[in-house]
């Protein structure tokens, strides 16, 4: 599938969403369609449906429970999503300023992370960077710091461009930023993190 088709894709399924929503008038905690219902009333493939609810579940927006099926958290956020979503996919300049805006996030959360950082947590992100590689590396270790600012609305905000970053060419960090960020996350050095992100090489 295209990139245009999974963006078209991606919005429907938030437009279909949000009709059901407001017909059968529900709240927080109530149950949204299947992947089945919303594939056959989007003539979408269940693999496409599966993965813009995965994207909505890693913002906060729904919540799968394993055999019971797929519930809203948060019906409000929905306008936000769609309006950003739309600002986001059809701004071929904006699409470009993600991972930059998303660097941003990373390094201000990593400082407002570290006063609340255990050494357990410290050696689980130690963990993380030997357990995995490249996209999937980068994904968990930022997802483990974002949750430990406390700050809701810069996780789902950075959730959210990455997400959006499979519109544009992925960019990672190289392979010894990771060791010298925990370091300097060790020892609270603010400064470090700042030179570290400034001179990621």
């Amino acid at each position: 599938m295209t990139v245009t088709n999974k963006q078209k894709v991606y919005q429907s399924v938030i437009k279909e969403l949000q009709r059901y929503i407001e017909i059968n008038h529900l709240n927080a905690g109530d149950k949204l369609p299947s992947e089945r219902e919303l594939s056959d009333k989007l003539n979408a493939g269940r693999s496409s449906i599966r993965e813009a609810l995965r994207a909505l579940e890693l913002i906060g927006l729904i919540e799968t429970r394993h055999g019971e099926g797929t519930f809203l958290n948060s019906y409000q956020s929905f306008q936000t999503v769609e309006l950003l979503s739309s600002f986001i996919l059809t701004q071929n300049n904006i699409k470009h300023e993600i991972p930059w805006t998303k660097q941003i996030i990373e390094k201000e959360a990593t400082k407002l992370a570290v006063e609340n950082l255990t050494e357990k947590d410290i050696e689980e992100l130690e963990k993380i960077d030997q357990l995995y590689e490249a996209d999937d590396l980068h994904h968990k270790f930022f997802s483990f710091l974002l949750k430990r600012t406390n700050n809701l609305l810069m996780d789902r905000i950075w959730m959210l461009l990455e997400e959006f970053s499979s519109t544009v060419p992925k960019q990672y960090y190289i392979d010894g930023f990771y060791p010298r960020l925990i370091k300097s996350i060790r020892d609270k050095d603010y400064e470090s993190i700042e030179c570290i992100f400034t001179n990621p090489s």
